[in-house]
């Protein structure tokens, strides 16, 4: 039985609908008053200043949530994690496990391609101080939710940081799919069994996180290497769109 053409014209169409979203007023004011002032280093760039829809490969195995854009990185380059320390710290990881084309992701146009993988986030828009609320959280999982039934080929799910992580399992609720019980607790290199796919936890590749020493770049190359591993061995199911 062959395998479904990635849906490629579906996912533009969600895509569309997300870059055009304000249903969160907060965050649209921050993310456009962020787009107006600029920081002194990119004040003669133009900001994206809109909310960001996922990327990637349309028929990715693997799928990375993160938490929302950086102000000053997806924010500004229209990107997700492109154009910040967050996202050096990604693509480098991702490049190592043979995910990402490059090591490092400076704009939209900077020749960047993910193999076999596809990133996302829990929230779309900047959120003041990195914490989106409840409430914009969940007005903002329909969009993930859209996403994540378009990419059927999905096996292993890598979750950037607590909220991220919740948010998946969250979405997996919505879906009707069975959770696992207990339900599955956040700590960095976790894994969790859903179903036919496999989620693995990981800390935030955030400055918080990196600067201080909570999340070094062998252990950011560990969960990808664990993704990596899942995928190749099968474990992580078998079942198309399941």
């Amino acid at each position: 039985m062959t395998t479904p053409a990635p849906p490629v014209r579906a996912l533009a169409r969600v895509a569309s609908e997300i870059v055009r979203c304000r249903r969160c007023p907060r965050l649209v004011a921050h993310r456009e008053l962020i787009a107006r002032v600029k920081r002194r280093q990119f004040r003669g760039e133009t900001y994206w200043g809109r909310p960001l829809p996922g990327f990637g490969d349309p028929g990715a195995r693997l799928l990375i949530v993160g938490l929302a854009p950086a102000a000053h990185g997806g924010n500004r380059t229209g990107r997700m994690f492109t154009g910040d320390q967050s996202g050096d710290w990604l693509f480098r990881a991702l490049h190592e496990a043979g995910f990402a084309s490059q090591a490092r992701s400076v704009s939209r146009d900077d020749g960047l391609v993910l193999q076999d993988a596809f990133i996302t986030a829990a929230a779309r828009c900047a959120p003041p101080d990195n914490k989106p609320t409840v409430e914009e959280l969940e007005r903002c999982r329909p969009f993930l939710l859209r996403e994540r039934a378009l990419l059927g080929r999905v096996r292993v799910v890598v979750a950037l940081g607590r909220i991220a992580f919740a948010t998946v399992l969250a979405t997996e609720r919505a879906a009707g799919r069975a959770l696992p019980r207990p339900l599955p607790r956040f700590a960095h290199a976790a894994v969790a069994r859903l179903g036919a796919r496999t989620l693995v936890a990981s800390y935030h590749p955030s400055r918080q996180n990196t600067q201080t020493g909570k999340l070094s770049r062998a252990m950011l190359a560990d969960v990808f290497a664990r993704a990596r591993a899942e995928i190749e061995a099968g474990t992580a199911g078998r079942a198309p769109g399941s």
